[in-house]
């Protein structure tokens, strides 16, 4: 590269994907330098999936204890101590965080430990004013928690302080219905709160199969968290004793101790300077890419959330690869995005790859489905009537498996292998081939008829 540039490549963020990109851009001779304002590993690592999926596995010792008894074991009462979790918790992360550091030094990429900003098609500026030339610019700065407009809305907490409470709250609202909703209201459920979950809308997990959400909702009132829907926000009135007052349309107020706003997160693009420099944005802030992530300024590129096209941290650091072996490693490379399979860590867990049957109706000629409806044996043994769920959806013309998606016990990591089959097209006779592997849940996969 021309000597006036000072790097190759400056990465804006140093969440998965932007580490992904530096190291791999780095491994392929770029000269890399990249600009974290907050702390290594993003929203993913530092508040988001993974310190989350840790309160998660914290929340099912609470089901766990109890249905150790049926299997013999005696367990006396046991009480929760929610700082032990949290803090253990918050050192995993800072772990995890050095992990990130490490990375980044072993592939000499050079790291600021302050806020960037693009003033030039090849400029960045640091917070402390230094400027610095890049030949490519990349923009991995994710999303952020969005936050209504409405009275009294700072009384909240986001996903980003929930992770740092001093204790846990008695009584809890949680606003939204997406998976971030769902699986807190699983957590805090499981933590003895009283969980009410309000939705604007008429539905939770949107997006996903009917049937799937349907179990997750019909388990979830049997456990105790109330849902309450069709309830815009009004306001939110802070009472002397500290608790929140909760006003929505047309519902009676709600009392509750913490108010946790999960309606969704917008990408992460205010202040960057984008606009100035003609990166052309989305309505919602996200900046409009190709299918190589390029942006409207050709030396400009961003990947990740704050492209708004698939929020999740795999498909970040796929993203990133892509960029950096197509840009620096000449082997042009290019994500597909058929085919991504998700989770929702409730409680119970749900995953979910390919077409749900609302998708199937509208996309396909014919389709059939099929379902596994059936009681884990680990529930019969605990006394518990929870209910897996797996369906399979088919393209009826050639037998293709088009959608996987089940709720219960471990289906995410059930999914994961399910998956590979699913992306790869196996057919449904394929799928009944293979010999069950007995007794397991993931047996039903192969017996549905």
């Amino acid at each position: 590269m021309p000597a006036t540039y000072d790097y190759d490549l400056f990465v804006i963020g140093g969440g998965s994907g932007g580490v992904r990109a530096s190291r791999v851009a780095a491994a392929h001779g770029a000269r890399v330098a990249l600009a974290e304002e907050y702390r290594l590993g993003g929203t993913c690592v530092i508040r988001g999936c993974v310190p989350k999926k840790l309160l998660v596995y914290g929340a099912h010792f609470a089901e766990d204890l109890q249905d150790a008894r049926r299997f013999g074991w005696d367990v006396p009462n046991c009480e929760f101590n929610w700082p032990t979790l949290r803090d253990n918790v918050l050192a995993e992360v800072d772990r995890l965080e050095g992990i990130y550091g490490g990375i980044l030094e072993n592939n000499h990429v050079e790291v600021f430990d302050q806020r960037a900003t693009i003033t030039g098609a090849n400029e960045v500026t640091l917070a402390d004013g230094t400027k610095i030339k890049a030949a490519t610019i990349l923009v991995a700065t994710g999303s952020w928690p969005m936050v209504p407009d409405v009275e009294g809305a700072e009384h909240g907490i986001t996903s980003n302080e929930v992770f740092h409470l001093d204790e846990i709250p008695k009584r809890a609202v949680i606003a939204g219905g997406g998976y971030i909703a769902n699986e807190f209201a699983g957590i805090f459920h499981e933590f003895s709160c009283k969980v009410t979950l309000v939705n604007r809308g008429d539905t939770i997990l949107r997006g996903y199969d009917e049937q799937i959400r349907d179990r997750l909702l019909q388990i979830s009132v049997m456990k105790g968290i109330n849902f309450v829907f069709n309830a815009p926000f009004e306001r939110i009135d802070k009472q002397q004793d500290g608790s929140l007052m909760i006003h929505m349309t047309d519902h009676e107020p709600i009392e509750a101790d913490m108010l946790l706003w999960a309606v969704g997160r917008t990408p992460n693009t205010v202040g960057l300077g984008l606009e100035k420099v003609g990166v052309e944005l989305g309505k919602n802030g996200a900046i409009l890419v190709d299918e190589d992530n390029q942006s409207s300024v050709p030396s400009i590129y961003a990947i990740g959330d704050v492209t708004d096209r698939v929020q999740l941290t795999p498909v970040a650091i796929r993203e990133g690869q892509a960029f950096a072996d197509t840009l620096f490693g000449n082997k042009p490379t290019r994500v597909d995005y058929h085919n991504i399979p998700s989770a929702v860590f409730s409680h119970p867990p749900i995953g979910g790859v390919g077409l749900t049957e609302s998708q199937a109706r509208d996309q396909l000629g014919s389709y059939k489905t099929y379902t596994a409806d059936f009681r884990p044996m680990k529930n019969v043994l605990a006394g518990r009537n929870e209910r897996a769920l797996y369906k399979m959806i088919v393209d009826e013309g050639t037998e293709q498996v088009v959608g996987l998606h089940m709720i219960g016990p471990d289906a995410p990591e059930i999914l994961q292998a399910a998956a590979i089959a699913v992306k790869a097209g196996l057919t449904k006779s394929q799928f009944d081939e293979t010999i069950a592997l007995h007794p397991t849940m993931s047996e039903e996969l192969v017996l549905m008829r």
